[in-house]
């Protein structure tokens, strides 16, 4: 019989590590706690409206490629994958849209009208994003990073590229206008990241999205992800939902299978873990001792803030409204030190606006629309309680998106749905209800990141947000990908047996 491998989640990481092991010649389990595959990517349905839970943008679509090409079949046959231009449309506070698109001059232009000082920045920040995105993600992203030489050999190149400054403090070295420094620093916060602390690693972003394009899947996230388990299916893997994890079983120093919750047991030669980095050690591994990641280790780590999220559908169509929006407040740093460093949910906030049904009517009823709109927030170690506060602080977004770009939305609401930070640590197991895992800083990046393959246990090893290369689809699909440089090939895990 075939080597098995036991996957343990299935959001995007534990789906495409599933597909490469079981490429590879493995037998592949996918143990899944929520009752339908996705994760982060879980997908409601309600009254004829479909609502990604999360991830909504599609970068680097190559990546998911792979992943049929390693199959044997065509993405195409599948799954159907478009693009968009403008990549998203950011609203001011003061009212002023700034279209985010492929189209250079049309981008100087928009630059120019707000301060044309810094048109020749621009031009000078994509050089710097490509130069950083050849190192920090196209050499880098989808090695293993788990051996302190690989740390000292990328070194050089990486300090030569500024990853001791922030995101922020790198972006100012082009642009004058403080418009233009939260525009072109925003985006480590679609992966967890603080634009002040983060670090200029992640400007890679810009080049990425200027190279392989914004896109969405037809028919919603969902359609992604059952496009990857049925490759799952085709090696001969399975996927089971409704059976939680209670802990991953040791003997002698390695990893020989799970405990689900029910008190059953399931023995692997190879376990990987999807969940939560902080959740599998603490947790998941709470019965082996722990050298390196212990729980003093991980109460010390800085974690990701969390989300706010509100999915509603509306008996009307707002066709001014682009699929990908941001509807900035007023206020940036301030509001970044309320969440990630003051832990102070702010009554202002800045708002990501998802409608998808500008680009598919399929995901709603015909002349609806729906939406979700995800507000950054502080992570559970601000002590908020949501069960009082969900409401009123939605609410209060209603009242800015009324204000803003939704206007008439109270009367045309016919559906509701909220997802807070205790849904984060509750439903999807993230400690302190961090919707990204370890917050990406350069101390908490690359080999300082829980490593793909455990420093604690044998044949386990980690994907997705909590490990390297850290949060966004680019990132937990890579992760995958390392499996193939780490994880023993199954001839030689038979042999051994």
């Amino acid at each position: 019989m075939k080597p098995h491998a036991i996957v343990i989640g299935s959001g995007f990481g534990g789906l495409a590590a599933a597909v490469r092991l079981g490429a590879r010649g493995y037998r592949v389990t996918v143990l899944e706690k929520l009752d339908a595959p996705g994760g982060r990517a879980y997908v409601y349905r309600e009254a004829g409206y479909t609502f990604d839970a999360g991830p909504t943008i599609i970068t680097a679509p190559y990546l998911f490629e792979e992943l049929w090409q390693v199959s044997g079949r065509r993405m195409a046959d599948d799954v159907t994958i478009k693009s968009l231009d403008p990549f998203y449309e950011v609203r001011f506070d003061d009212g002023q849209i700034f279209k985010y698109t492929a189209d250079l001059a049309q981008m100087r232009a928009q630059i120019a009208a707000i301060e044309p000082a810094d048109v020749p920045g621009f031009e000078r920040f994509l050089e710097a994003s490509k130069t950083i995105f050849a190192t920090a993600f196209a050499e880098l992203a989808d090695q293993p990073f788990h051996e302190l030489s690989t740390l000292f050999a990328a070194a050089p190149d990486l300090l030569r590229l500024g990853g001791h400054r922030s995101v922020y403090s790198e972006v100012s070295r082009f642009f004058k206008s403080e418009k233009l420094r939260l525009l072109f620093s925003f985006h480590p916060l679609l992966i967890g990241g603080n634009p002040f602390t983060t670090t200029a690693y992640y400007c890679l972003i810009a080049h990425l999205e200027r190279t392989y394009g914004v896109h969405y899947a037809e028919g919603g996230m969902g359609a992604l992800v059952r496009g990857i388990v049925g490759l799952i299916e085709h090696h001969g893997g399975t996927v089971r939902c409704n059976t939680g994890v209670d802990k991953i079983l040791v003997e002698r120093g390695r990893a020989v299978g799970v405990q689900l919750e029910d008190g059953s047991r399931l023995e692997a030669d190879v376990v990987v873990s999807n969940a939560d980095a902080a959740t599998t050690y603490q947790k998941l591994l709470r019965d082996h001792p722990r050298r390196r990641w212990t729980d003093a280790k991980l109460a010390r780590a800085s974690y990701s803030m969390s989300l706010f999220v509100w999915y509603f559908g509306t008996s009307r169509r707002y066709d001014d409204v682009y699929h990908h929006m941001m509807v900035l407040g007023p206020r940036y740093k301030a509001l970044l030190d309320d969440i990630f460093i003051r832990k102070h949910l702010a009554e202002d906030f800045s708002l990501y606006l998802h409608r998808p049904t500008a680009s598919d009517a399929s995901l709603a009823p015909p002349g609806h629309d729906a939406f979700y709109v995800l507000a950054p927030v502080p992570n559970l170690l601000s002590g908020t309680d949501w069960r009082q506060h969900a409401e009123p602080y939605r609410a209060a977004v209603q009242r800015r998106l009324e204000e803003t770009v939704l206007p008439g939305l109270g009367a045309s609401l016919t559906v509701s749905k909220m997802l807070t930070p205790i849904d984060f640590r509750d439903r999807l197991s993230s400690v302190n209800g961090a919707a990204f895992a370890l917050e990406p800083k350069l101390f908490q990046s690359a080999w300082f990141r829980p490593h793909n393959r455990s420093e604690e246990v044998e044949r386990l090893y980690l994907v997705g947000a909590g490990t390297h290369p850290g949060a966004g689809l680019p990132g937990v699909v890579s992760s995958a990908k390392i499996l193939d440089e780490i994880v023993p090939d199954p001839g030689v895990i038979a042999a051994r047996r």
